[in-house]
């Protein structure tokens, strides 16, 4: 049997911080648009700064990526399940880049300030209008839908290759239980 072949430790712990950062803003945006209540406000001001840190994050993510590869999926993988999982991938870098972006626009749409924290902001990167504000608006919520769908397709694929199919694909980005 061949040593299982592992995603870098910095790709490795890049998406366990993404994931946790990613799963916590799906709740919060949740709890946002659920919520009249103070506690809003304070969701609204993890939210913005969260979306980006994963938006630098995703970036830094994608560049390590680019860089050092991934390793190969088993040989014995039907083709269908290899499409599947690099479209999957995509999908996920996708909208870990186009959700905080959009909310970014959605907000500089709405004239609302982008603040990181006590006096940094970030600029406005689309002109005030109601109608893109209300575009946006609907494209971050639905994409949060996709978002959260794939992520549930990404971790059953993820239960999958650790419980049934026992290949080795979570060993890549899992913890390192074992020597090798």
């Amino acid at each position: 049997m061949t040593a299982i072949q592992r995603f870098t430790p910095l790709q490795r712990l890049l998406h366990w911080v993404v994931a946790i950062c990613v799963l916590a803003m799906l709740f919060i945006g949740v709890g946002m648009v659920s919520s009249v209540e103070p506690k809003y406000l304070t969701l609204v001001s993890i939210h913005k700064p969260l979306g980006m840190a994963i938006l630098v994050l995703a970036l830094i993510r994608l560049v390590v990526r680019l860089r050092y590869g991934a390793p190969p999926l088993p040989a014995d993988l039907p083709e269908p399940m290899k499409l599947a999982a690099h479209l999957s991938h995509y999908a996920l870098y996708a909208l870990m880049i186009a959700m905080p972006l959009i909310g970014w626009g959605m907000l500089s749409a709405a004239a609302y300030p982008v603040k990181l924290w006590d006096g940094v902001y970030l600029p406005q990167i689309l002109p005030q209008s109601d109608s893109l504000h209300t575009a946006l608006w609907n494209a971050h919520f639905y994409l949060a839908f996709l978002f959260f769908a794939v992520i549930l397709t990404h971790v059953a694929a993820a239960l999958f290759h650790a419980l049934v199919r026992r290949d080795g694909v979570f060993e890549t980005m899992g913890p390192a239980l074992t020597r090798q």
